[in-house]
């Protein structure tokens, strides 16, 4: 009987076997058609400009005529430019100021909703409203305030008999001013993402450390910090590459002034492609404000990969 059985008949264990890997390929196949669209817009509208503003780099163009290849000659360029070199510094040095301001005022805000607090709904609320206001009309505002005439700003020193500068004027405060606009809005939003993780640490962890006679400051630095990591990983990556895009406040509120304090380089390359009609140095530009965010970002990740802890169980 068994010599009779065709050599080429599929045995159950081979059946089983082909029918896992055809449910494997239609689960691949799904997979990948629900992807696809939005696939499909993170290659037209983001690697593509990339790869797109890197050639541009490369030529000489005023957007009029045939675009001429000049090689390297615009990083050269770029190189050389005290302009340049001026506008990263006030780029680095306005993401110094934002970034661990904001991070430090999030931070004291999601601790203190996170206690149970009559009105902490609303606060919550009050506190985001900002972030989902537009920027230009934010900063249109803000110039109101520190106007150094009627400024409500300087009205409030004046009080107290304190001379308020002239803080969009003033080379010393202009940056300042800036950054404390964009605390004042973002604030909100990062105090959320703060919360949300500050939210997800099992209670049972305070506990235990409350019976080991640890101290607040103690269980803190022990257990909430080190279980919020990657909450704060997540706000200090995204935060520190909207910090290096700045550009719609610097417009609105100084246009790179007084003297080039607050000319950043999103507002150089806008200057270089907008008004002086060079896009190929404004694409050189760009590519390296690409390359400092990757720079920044990659040390980012290298110093939380294994410093977060991701499982609470």
């Amino acid at each position: 009987m068994i010599d009779n059985i065709p050599y080429d008949r599929p045995v159950p264990g081979h059946r089983r076997a082909e029918r896992r890997l055809a449910m494997r390929v239609r689960t691949v196949a799904e997979a990948y058609a629900l992807l696809a669209p939005s696939l499909a817009g993170f290659l037209l509208f983001l690697v593509a400009p990339i790869f797109g503003v890197a050639a541009l780099s490369l030529f000489d163009w005023n957007l009029m005529g045939a675009p001429s290849f000049v090689g390297l000659d615009n990083y050269r360029e770029l190189a050389a430019d005290s302009e340049v070199w001026r506008a990263v510094l006030n780029t680095i040095y306005y993401v110094v100021l934002n970034i661990p301001a904001q991070t430090v005022l999030a931070l004291l805000l999601a601790l203190a909703l996170n206690r149970r607090m009559r009105g902490g709904k609303v606060l919550r609320v009050v506190f985001v409203l900002p972030w989902m206001a537009m920027p230009v009309a934010l900063g249109i505002i803000w110039s109101w305030v520190f106007d150094p005439r009627y400024g409500v700003v300087n009205q409030v020193l004046g009080m107290v008999g304190i001379d308020g500068p002239n803080w969009l004027t003033d080379p010393a405060w202009a940056m300042p001013v800036i950054a404390s606009v964009n605390v004042w809005q973002y604030t909100g939003y990062t105090m959320l993402i703060l919360l949300a993780g500050l939210q997800a640490i099992p209670h049972t962890l305070y506990e235990a450390a409350a019976i080991d006679g640890t101290t607040p400051v103690q269980r803190f630095f022990t257990i909430t910090l080190p279980l919020l990591r990657p909450s704060m990983f997540f706000v200090l990556v995204t935060n520190t590459i909207g910090s290096f895009q700045i550009f719609d406040t610097v417009f609105v509120m100084t246009q790179g002034g007084p003297g080039g304090a607050t000319d950043v380089l999103n507002f150089h390359i806008y200057q270089q492609g907008f008004q002086l009609f060079r896009s190929g140095y404004a694409s050189a530009l760009a590519m390296v404000l690409f390359a400092l965010i990757l720079l920044v970002t990659a040390a980012q990740f290298l110093y939380f990969r294994k410093r977060t802890v991701y499982d609470f169980s």
